[in-house]
């Protein structure tokens, strides 16, 4: 049962998105990241093609849109952060689960910013040298040590100076800025490599399409893993976001855009990247790791390209640079939003301590790829999967109408009794599912990598993993290093 909501600690007026646009783009920059310039297509590719991508629909709609929607009635019910709207539209017994969305975001970020800080310094090289032969050597070099340290810290001084000046000037501006430049480039460099000579294998192995891998048990855990962790969900990250809307938008058609919109980004980026690999004879280096094609594989497609490798490459890793920066303000947003609620403190002083607080939690994982691992197999996967079954559990079961809230700005929406029941006995057994699966493959991975002896970055990039168990805004899946889509860890 709910309880009468309690008093905010904050008395400062909540801010409010400026329009519905700079919401969507933002909660869209939120759930685009690394993961879907690779990880979406080379599932499609390997289960199916054409098929494959029928699945993932159907399980987006049955999975992903179902949870993204429940964060949204919750954020915007609440108008909190994650901790505050639990206690508020539930009971002070649910402080913990709310304080896990937090934890979540906060971890994911401490080491997202890592990865972050590599595509910043691959697009240097394109500026200053272009794209040197060795590219496994070099990302052995970047991966690590005291370089990954300085850009780690660099992104996270760009990302608290967006968060720290606010919602309407900071976030919404900047995703109002950027993420119409990555969608323009990603759609110029797929335009690009369709007149590669080559091309034609590349989109071949995309869309082969085979409608038997999806009955098997395997694809299909895929496809509700990539369903759920593609739209930076089970992190708090949607709930805050919605915080900000106001009682007139259409929550279910904006949830309906960003999953849209997420997807078309993921699908584009194959069109993109196949090419480009086919066309210049690389296909060997096609793999699951997300970490070994865009830091190893298209590194080498862009040096065997010459001149034009070198812009292309340029252009390409800028994208990466912008959909992992959109990521992680979307994060240290809900980390920021969640201490002026519960604390009290001003914007400024949440966003440098938070910020501050991550950075030096993030040194571990800049001075060593197993850490980066181990900490990405707990909150990019576990923590991601566990939030995603609190907020299925909560609005199922605990919140009280939340149709109703749902129905603000939007109307009766026919389907809504069908949206509940999916949250009540069809998402917590399919969650749990997930998290059992990802706590097996957790204890695995971990052990792996520190079984024997560790190895070195370049020879770690694709160990047996579950499929589906862990994926980005963003978890996303790539052996020893889950990255999220957004993530996660954001896409």
């Amino acid at each position: 049962m709910s309880a009468t909501p309690r008093e905010p600690v904050t008395t400062v007026p909540r801010e409010q998105w400026s329009t519905r646009t700079g919401f969507v783009l933002a909660a869209v920059g939120s759930a685009v990241g690394l993961g879907n310039m690779w990880r979406f297509s080379y599932l499609t590719a390997e289960n199916g093609g054409a098929a494959f991508l029928v699945l993932f629909i159907v399980m987006l709609l049955l999975i992903g849109l179902p949870i993204m929607l429940a964060e949204f009635v919750i954020g915007r019910g609440s108008k909190s952060s994650p901790i505050r709207a639990l206690t508020q539209l539930g009971s002070g017994k649910w402080r913990p689960a709310g304080a896990i969305f937090v934890a979540c975001g906060f971890l994911i970020l401490s080491y997202y910013s890592v990865i972050a800080g590599w595509t910043m310094r691959y697009a240097g090289d394109a500026i200053i040298a272009g794209f040197q032969p060795g590219a496994g050597e070099r990302f052995a070099q970047y991966s690590e040590g005291g370089g990954a340290l300085l850009f780690h810290l660099i992104f996270m001084v760009v990302t608290i100076g967006i968060v720290s000046v606010g919602v309407r000037k900071g976030i919404e501006r900047t995703a109002m800025v950027l993420m119409p430049l990555l969608f323009a480039i990603v759609a110029g460099i797929a335009i690009y490599a369709a007149f590669l000579p080559g091309a034609g294998a590349g989109y071949a192995f995309y869309f082969q399409t085979d409608f038997r891998a999806i009955l098997d048990l395997d694809v299909l855990r895929a496809a509700v893993g990539q369903a759920f962790f593609s739209l930076s969900l089970g992190m708090g990250v949607m709930i805050t976001f919605a915080s900000y809307l106001s009682r007139e938008d259409h929550l279910p058609k904006e949830s309906g855009m960003i999953a849209g919109a997420d997807f078309l980004v993921a699908f584009v980026a194959g069109l993109m990247v196949f090419p480009l690999i086919f066309a210049l004879g690389l296909s060997e280096m096609v793999g699951e790791s997300t970490i070994g094609t865009l830091f190893i594989g298209l590194p080498e497609a862009f040096h065997a390209m010459g001149a034009p490798g070198r812009i292309v490459g340029l252009l390409f890793f800028v994208a990466l640079f912008v959909g992992a920066l959109t990521s992680a303000i979307s994060m240290l947003e809900l980390v920021v939003s969640s201490a002026i609620d519960s604390i009290g403190w001003t914007r400024m002083k949440a966003t440098i301590v938070a910020g501050v607080a991550i950075a030096l939690v993030g040194i571990p994982s800049a001075l060593s790829a197993e850490w980066l691992g181990v900490v990405d197999e707990i909150a990019g996967t576990l923590l991601v999967t566990l939030g995603g079954l609190i907020v299925a559990v909560f609005v199922g079961w605990v919140m009280m109408s939340p149709e109703a809230e749902a129905a603000k700005g939007a109307g009766r929406v026919r389907w809504f009794p069908a949206w509940r029941f999916l949250l009540r006995w069809v998402l917590p057994p399919v969650l749990t599912l997930l998290l059992i699966l990802g706590i097996i493959g957790t204890v695995q991975n971990i052990a792996g990598m520190f079984a024997d002896e560790v190895e070195p970055a370049t020879e770690m990039i694709e160990p047996e993993a579950e499929p589906g168990a862990g994926e980005g805004a963003d978890g996303l899946q790539d052996g020893a290093l889950l990255l999220p889509e957004g993530i996660v860890l954001p896409g």
